[in-house]
């Protein structure tokens, strides 16, 4: 374990080593609270990343700003697959990758619910920034399997975005990932039902 990191600072580019320490922090982070929340131990984190607790909190000197950051994570992690799926399946296949991706999103926004409705509440600038860019994403990977006719052409994705989001209000337990998982496989079948040109969804 190592506590030598630079950390950010005003003005000056963060070096390579440190920008690795935060990246491995934010996607730790990531994981930790989906499994357990915002409470998780910030130390547990810091541990797994392989750097001391100094570091981390130059990184992120309060819990909020590790939550904003890993918030942020998300969704720029959401927008980013779409487009490297895109480049290697067809239109529904990566569509379909891209909805359990989602799920692990949800997962982790669960997670840090409560700390993200605080920050909501403070006006964080957090959401203005990041306002849009999923349903717009998921927009553009329903127009693409649509314009392939790989899925039903009457398919509204801010209908279908709505039917996905109704996971993050569903009863917590043991089995919440896969039950997910096997609603989202539902939804893409029915997509897929009716569709000009069916694929085998590879």
């Amino acid at each position: 374990m190592t506590d030598r990191d630079d950390g950010p600072a005003a003005g000056r580019p963060m070096r390579a080593d440190a920008r690795r320490n935060r990246e491995k922090l934010v996607a730790i982070a990531a994981k930790a609270f989906a499994r357990s929340g915002v409470d998780a131990s910030l130390e547990a984190i810091a541990r797994e990343a392989d750097v001391g607790t100094g570091t981390l909190y130059r990184h992120f000197p309060t819990r909020e700003a590790l939550i904003e950051a890993v918030y942020r994570h998300e969704v720029e992690g959401l927008v980013a697959a779409a487009d490297e799926l895109s480049q290697s399946r067809s239109a529904d296949a990566a569509l379909a990758e891209w909805m359990q991706r989602y799920v692990d999103y949800i997962a982790t926004k669960r997670g840090m619910r409560d700390s993200l409705k605080l920050l909501l509440e403070s006006n964080s600038p957090l959401f203005a920034e990041t306002h849009g860019l999923v349903p717009r994403t998921f927009r553009g990977l329903m127009e693409k399997a649509v314009a392939a006719g790989t899925i039903r052409p009457d398919a509204d994705s801010a209908d279908v975005l709505h039917a996905l989001s109704s996971i993050y209000s569903a009863s917590d337990g043991p089995d919440w990932h896969e039950r997910s998982r096997r609603l989202v496989s539902l939804i893409m079948d029915g997509l897929r039902y009716g569709a000009p040109h069916p694929s085998s969804g590879t």
